[in-house]
Parts: C-alpha cells; structure tokens; sequence
C-alpha cells in the first residue's frame, strides 16, 4: 500500500506566515495560478513575494504583484544571466523599481553562482557589486543567491557595505560561522524547504542556533519542495511544513515562527500585510 503525504500543517487563524521568495512568474504555475493563491490563503500564508531573476522576470513580477494584492515584487539580475546583461537593462531595471515603489519591495536576486556558473566567475563579481550599489541608490533591500561561493560573496558585501536597507542571504546554505557573519552585518537569513531534508543537517543546526529575530522563510517555488512532496512542484502553501521543522528546531510553536518571521519580512521589506481571514 502506497504511504499516505502527511497533510500541510495548520496554524491558528490569528497568525499568518510569508513567503519571502518565491517565483510566481515561471511557466509552471500559468494554467493554475489562481488555484496557487487561493490554497495559499486557505492555509495561512497572507503575502507572497515574487522575486526577478532577470529583465522579462521582473516586469512579469511586477505585473503579479498589480494584479495580486497578496503579491509583492523584487527586480534584479541572476548570476546565471549578467553575461547578457549591460548598463541600459540595469537603467530599465531602476525605472521599473522607480515607477512602481508600491509594488516593488527589494532588489534581487542577485550574487554569486559557482556550482554552474553560467557566466564567468569575475563577470559574476562585477555584477553583484554593480547591483549593490543600485540597490543602495533605490534604498531597498537586496536579496543575495550564493551558491558554491560563501567566501567571495562576504568578502564583496563587506566591501560594498553598509546597506541601511539591509538585505537577506536567500536560500541559505552555509554553516553556523557564515551565518553568524551574515547577521552580523545586518542580514537575515531565509530558511528554504531544504532544512525538511535528511540530508539537511547543517541547514538544521543552523536553523535551531540562529536567533529567529533573524530568520525568514521561503519556499523558492517551484524549487525545493519540502518533504513530503519533494520531487514536485513546489508551492507557497508548502511553506507549512517548512515552518513545522523550523519550529521543532527552535522548540517554539509553529504560530510563534509564523509571527516572528512574518514581523522580520514586513521589518526588511517596509509593507505592511492586511490580513485577510479566508
């Protein structure tokens, strides 16, 4: 007999949770998008952010997040496409975040990529110091991949550092050390579905030592679907069972997570959610 998934987690109606990064655009989630957000809603989760990855992304993203009113946008250019990148797709990046400031909540993602490197590592570098600084003339929040390249990305955010904006290192995937480095700095850290993983362990432990004062959490939708769906298609109701492990880890209820990273996400990004009670 096959094994029945274990249901998504519940949380009481008063809290809600968001999911800091997710990518709503990708061709995926276009016949059943409505759907998407509807179950998103049904179990709690009261905000989305949809985040660019490059010029077409992040017009779609911010399309998503005028049509949405759970939606919010980030603009920005991926590691894996700076190559294809030069000054006039960064100037119409910083006229799409300009002109739409009530939709558009951070810059990213942007960084580094080693494990595929798409583009040249010192391409990669350029870029990610390029972007910085726009978005510190933007005044948002910049939302880091770091990918195989822990080192170089420290040293370049603390080169290119302050950020009063501040800014979150997304999908983490360092140790306990880089982590304290991160918040150190004034980042926070997003916990992906990766830490439901039993090969997880080090996102685990740093998940439980962190303060959750600095911890939010995302599903990168459709990546890295929690257990017990993963293989498929991630989605924001998912992030449930991300906010299970990581209130396990913490030794706190799985409202108490939900409040506090929910707090975090509108601190870092400055909008406020309304919830809306389904």
């Amino acid at each position: 007999m096959k094994k029945q998934k274990p249901p998504i987690p519940a949380i009481a109606a008063e809290s809600f949770l968001i999911d800091s990064h997710c990518h709503l655009d990708m061709d995926c989630y276009k016949e059943d998008l409505g759907e998407i957000l509807a179950r998103a809603n049904a179990h709690g989760i009261q905000s989305i952010i949809t985040i660019g990855i490059d010029e077409k992304s992040s017009i779609e993203a911010v399309k998503l997040a005028q049509t949405h009113s759970m939606v919010k946008a980030t603009v920005g250019i991926h590691p894996h496409d700076v190559e294809k990148t030069d000054s006039t797709t960064y100037n119409r990046l910083i006229d799409l975040a300009s002109n739409n400031r009530a939709h558009v909540v951070g810059y990213g993602e942007i960084g580094l990529d080693y494990a595929k490197q798409y583009a040249e590592q010192a391409i990669q570098r350029k870029a990610f110091r390029e972007q910085l600084e726009i978005a510190k003339s933007l005044e948002l929040p910049v939302i880091v991949h770091d990918r195989d390249a822990h080192d170089d990305c420290l040293v370049i955010l603390l080169e290119s550092g302050p950020f009063p904006n501040g800014g979150v290192m997304h999908c983490f995937s360092g140790d306990l050390h880089f982590a304290e480095q991160i918040i150190d700095m004034g980042f926070l850290i997003s916990i992906p579905g990766v830490v439901t993983f039993k090969n997880g362990k080090e996102l685990q432990t740093v998940a439980s030592k962190m303060p959750l004062q600095s911890l939010i959490l995302e599903t990168d939708g459709p990546f890295l679907t929690p257990d017990p769906w993963r293989g498929k298609r991630n989605e924001p109701s998912y992030l449930l069972y991300t906010a299970q492990m990581v209130a396990k880890l913490q030794g706190q209820t799985i409202e108490e997570i939900a409040d506090q990273t929910s707090k975090n996400v509108q601190k870092l990004f400055k909008y406020k959610v309304e919830q809306q009670l389904s």
